[in-house]
């Protein structure tokens, strides 16, 4: 116990000294200015830090200043949460680390991340299962898989409250991608993470696990020719500048999971944690309405700039939805592990959702 108490104060410390230090930094950060609140958080009693990686350019990360701010208007000042963005505090690992040891309070953490502690979130990795955004309102609205889907943190002391979105997985790629056979020509950057190499692998292509920074040079050099990420995501970050062309598979969809310290929401008065958990569902529920839009919306921009879109035949689809299979049977074993706290007790948690999205 005295070893953690000792972790929690050199994270605090750690953080304390980064954001005493950010006015030196500022050159190298972007400016939130055009996200500052309409208030002064001065007078907020309690002060819950939440941190995300991505631009808020994105729809679902912008979700993090709509949840500060309704729950600053909620709770009518005294919860304030200061959301940090565009990876200020660190990647999502080591983030991961901080909000469970309670030197942050939460974070926005993407589906492909939130495995490194919580196996069960990887789920919504699996391809062509939450595969669009009809099944993913249909796996939220059953409330017994969708909770213990949740809890997959909860052993770790990280309560996962919600989920918005970022658009659907495919290939961007510096040459035109047809079917299968020009897939396997491309050099795939994809995330550091094992459900995607394995199911890269499966499928016979050739992925290059790398750093999301990376990416724009690696592509311009050629030691990479596509990138396994959204329309949304590859037109702001510019990925298109390099990459002229997607190719539409959606095989899973880009999600963040809201995630906050356990200890943090109980020592919370219970009439104030009450609204800080409905707001961030009420917030959550309204910006996932907003993603299908987002998207369409960033296709055009990318159509109006020359990029091609494609979409695989439906016999390459079912190629690729059968050689699938290896990912699911080697991680069914993770996802459906339960815990001691788990309400749902399910010994086959992957199988149950699949039979449910697929009625």
């Amino acid at each position: 116990m005295r070893i953690r108490k000792i972790a929690v104060l050199l994270l605090v410390v750690m953080v304390g000294a980064f954001m005493f230090s950010a006015p030196v930094m500022a050159k190298k950060k972007p400016s939130l200015d055009k996200w500052k609140p309409d208030f002064n958080p001065k007078g907020a009693k309690y002060r819950c830090i939440v941190s995300n990686v991505s631009t808020p350019a994105l729809v679902g990360t912008h979700a993090g200043f709509e949840i500060r701010d309704e729950v600053w208007k909620r709770t009518k000042g005294k919860i304030y949460v200061d959301f940090k963005p565009y990876s200020i505090l660190g990647g999502e690992v080591e983030v991961l680390n901080m909000v469970q040891l309670g030197a942050i309070q939460g974070m926005g953490v993407s589906s492909v991340a939130s495995t490194n502690l919580g196996p069960r979130f990887g789920i919504v990795n699996l391809p062509f299962l939450v595969d669009s955004f009809a099944k993913l309102d249909k796996f939220i609205s059953n409330k017994k898989l969708f909770n213990h889907f949740l809890m997959a943190m909860d052993h770790q002391g990280i309560t996962g409250l919600d989920i918005t979105g970022y658009g659907n997985y495919g290939w961007a790629t510096t040459i035109p991608v047809r079917n299968i056979a020009d897939a396997k020509k491309i050099k795939f950057r994809i995330a550091e993470a094992a459900v995607n190499q394995l199911t890269y692998r499966n499928w016979g292509f050739h992925p290059v696990s790398m750093p999301w920074p990376d990416v724009q040079v690696a592509l311009k050099q050629g030691v990479i020719t596509g990138l396994d990420h959204t329309p949304g995501v590859c037109l702001l970050t510019k990925k298109f500048e390099v990459a002229k062309y997607f190719t539409q598979i959606n095989y899973a969809q880009g999600l963040f999971i809201w995630i906050f310290n356990k200890a943090w929401l109980a020592s919370l008065p219970a009439d104030l944690r009450e609204e800080f958990v409905s707001s961030v569902h009420d917030v959550c529920a309204k910006n996932r309405k907003l993603t299908a839009t987002w998207e369409a919306e960033n296709i055009a921009k990318a159509k109006a700039k020359g990029v091609q879109f494609f979409k695989l035949s439906a016999g390459d689809m079912a190629t690729l939805k059968a050689e699938s299979k290896g990912t699911y049977e080697k991680y069914a074993p993770e996802i459906n592990k339960l815990y001691p706290n788990d309400k749902y007790r399910s010994k086959h948690f992957l199988q149950d959702v699949q039979d449910f999205l697929n009625k």
